[in-house]
């Protein structure tokens, strides 16, 4: 089977189980208590069958890195998005929404443009431990800088989990083929050392840091880190690992516009996904039918002394008095 499309299709199967585990993770949360400890969810058949479909992803994402570029097979991680759409609504007994189509025939067609001009031989090319050190060292300089304080957090913690993602695929592809094909040097050697630790580091370090960048709300933050995890492991791929684009300026104005439309897709996918809740979410409180509750004192001038109880009614949960003069 030729290797781009074998790496295409080891991309759809992962992005699936992606979008599985993710679907499975939130009904779980739904269902559990917030001050549930670890050792209640490893005994749960639901948190385990998550787990697994996330172990799956991921290894189907590792074999579709040793057959295609870089500039191939990260974009196609927008696809999570777009089958988690359909398996959250239909977890959570609803249709899916026109602002969800809309995001998802966006994001297939870009997706669709980026494959046209992105498709490649197997990647044989590896990045040297030079090379290896200073991705290294300008992530973490970059990620330090998106992690300052200031304005927007959620953003630029999304930013850096993205980035750290994304370069944490480009070492975990120079890690596959550098094993599987053993002319580049020897099986175990500091470089493969090295290069492991990295990916460990950032795999980890991209995680926390999503998790930090949900903590005020899910949408913007959720497209933010889809974006800019592609984008990062394509510029590695493109600047160190010898990938091109094919097709010369068209195939450029064709990349272009399909990175607009699958930006737009991702964009909208997020933006439904925060404003529908999950399949495991309580339904909002419905609305109270009376006024709000607040203690108004509604009556005559003011007296002194202690106002009688049919002066005063409850109309809200804080007590605020206001009095009227005649």
């Amino acid at each position: 089977m030729n290797a781009t499309l074998l790496a295409v299709g080891l991309s759809l199967v992962s992005a699936a189980a992606y979008a599985a585990a993710a679907v499975a993770q939130s009904r779980l949360a739904g269902r559990t208590e917030p001050s549930t400890g670890v050792l209640r969810l490893l005994g749960r058949g639901a948190w385990w069958s998550a787990v697994g479909l996330n172990a799956a992803g991921a290894l189907l994402h590792v074999a579709a890195l040793n057959y295609g570029p870089l500039t191939l097979v990260q974009p196609l991680g927008a696809l999570t998005l777009v089958v988690a759409v359909p398996l959250g609504a239909r977890a959570a007994g609803r249709p899916v929404g026109r602002v969800e189509w809309r995001g998802t025939a966006l994001t297939l067609l870009g997706l669709g443009a980026l494959l046209l001009t992105a498709g490649g031989s197997a990647p044989h090319e590896t990045l040297s431990l030079p090379e290896a050190l200073g991705v290294g060292a300008a992530t973490m300089a970059v990620v330090a800088g998106l992690s300052r304080p200031g304005a927007r957090p959620g953003l630029r913690h999304a930013a850096a989990s993205g980035i750290t993602s994304g370069v944490a695929s480009a070492l975990t592809q120079t890690l596959t083929v550098a094993v599987t094909d053993h002319s580049g040097g020897p099986l175990f050697s500091w470089r493969l050392l090295t290069v492991a630790l990295l990916v460990s580091a950032f795999a980890m370090g991209g995680l926390l840091l999503s998790q930090t960048a949900y903590r005020g709300g899910l949408g913007a933050p959720l497209a933010v880190v889809t974006l800019a995890n592609p984008v990062a492991a394509a510029a590695i791929g493109l600047a160190l690992l010898g990938e091109r684009l094919h097709g010369g300026p068209v195939s450029l104005v064709a990349a272009l516009l399909g990175t607009a439309a699958a930006v737009r897709g991702v964009i909208l996918l997020s933006r439904a996904q925060a404003r529908n809740p999950g399949p495991g979410d309580a339904p909002p409180d419905p609305a109270p039918k009376g006024p709000a509750p607040s203690r108004v004192v509604i009556g005559g001038p003011r007296r002194t002394g202690t106002a009688s109880p049919g002066d005063e009614r409850m109309v809200g949960a804080e007590p605020v008095t206001a009095h009227a003069r005649g």
